[in-house]
């Protein structure tokens, strides 16, 4: 049995995680909804999709779809999520799954009161060389994990038109790229966090530019995360243990690590074409053949926590969206 899909929203994001979906082997994509019918029809037509609709209300009418694949700006995930829950479908919504802790809550709560599959769209945690990583980490490679730097930053289009700078649209750099960086130390020291400082530059639109994050967990672990709207940083992920490292390039879509101890150096790849939205689908489609109503990768509990130390974060740098109370 394939599991039948619908994606909300038909912009770039939507456009990747479609064109990874044809190597998914259990599910298939039969509707696809934008508010410009436009631009519905013609997402249809590039990714050979059966059903298109103008309206996201419409596409909640077809009962063949299953999931959902929530695929908006961030802003506009509750709204979009309870949709789609509240007319039956299961959801999994692109990171982050909501603007902050409270709105995620409540859409928590109505997944569990419908009795849906709910999961918030991190697909890093599912990459095969993210897999690896762990798999190092857990068998003692690099020793006692101590350390983690992180970097995403490219130059962004500042203009508040934009989607990347505009507060109405839950813009800045942390929510969009940051959050990679905070998934993926609560991946690796996966431990109580006690301590978080926090310091950015925000912009001229209200939002932040760049910014500078600092995690202390309760177990020792400490994570330097920095992500940018304005400089091209070196987009890594470096881990560092008392026997050694391992580093990661693109973590965010990594595609390679290498292991360092001493002078041995062992690498891994992933050597598939897709950019690994895949994977994350395959194993919501599974989820749902079984009739789970979360994963355990990416489990409620996980996209909570993450979500309140994004707020503890923006609380200490000051960032408030017009539409937050």
């Amino acid at each position: 049995m394939k599991v039948s899909w619908g994606i909300l929203g038909a912009g770039k994001i939507a456009g990747k995680f479609a064109n990874d979906f044809k190597v998914v082997p259990n599910g298939k994509i039969i509707a696809v909804a934008s508010r410009s019918e436009a631009k519905a029809n013609h997402f249809a037509s590039q990714y050979n999709i059966k059903h298109s609709y103008s309206s996201y209300e419409k596409m909640m009418e077809n009962p063949d779809i299953q999931v959902v694949y929530v695929a908006t700006p961030h802003n506009f995930h509750f709204e979009h999520a309870s949709l789609c829950l509240n007319n039956g479908k299961a959801v999994l919504c692109e990171k982050p799954v909501c603007v902050n802790s409270e709105e995620f809550e409540a859409l928590s709560r109505l997944a569990k009161e419908k009795n849906l599959f709910f999961m918030e769209g991190i697909w890093t945690y599912y990459l095969p060389v993210i897999l690896k990583t762990m798999e190092w980490i857990h068998s003692g490679k690099i020793g006692d994990v101590l350390q983690l730097q992180v970097s995403f930053g490219f130059i962004g289009n500042m203009n508040k038109e934009g989607r990347l700078a505009n507060p109405d649209l839950a813009g800045g750099a942390l929510l969009d790229i940051g959050i990679y960086g905070v998934a993926i130390s609560e991946l690796i020291f996966n431990d109580k966090i006690e301590t978080i400082q926090s310091l950015a530059h925000i912009g001229n639109t209200g939002v932040d530019e760049y910014n500078s994050i600092q995690l202390k967990y309760m177990n020792g672990g400490l994570a330097q995360i920095s992500s940018s709207f304005r400089s091209n940083m070196k987009n890594e992920a470096v881990i560092y243990g008392t026997k050694g490292r391992i580093e990661i390039p693109k973590f965010w879509m990594a595609k390679k690590s290498k292991l360092i101890v001493d002078d041995e150096v062992l690498e891994f790849e992933d050597e598939s074409k897709e950019m690994g939205y895949n994977y994350e689908a395959y194993a919501v489609g599974e989820l749902i053949k079984k009739g789970r109503l979360e994963s355990s990768v990416i489990p409620i509990w996980k996209s909570k926590k993450i979500l309140s130390t994004l707020d503890k974060i923006r609380d200490q740098i000051k960032l408030k969206y017009p539409f937050e109370n």
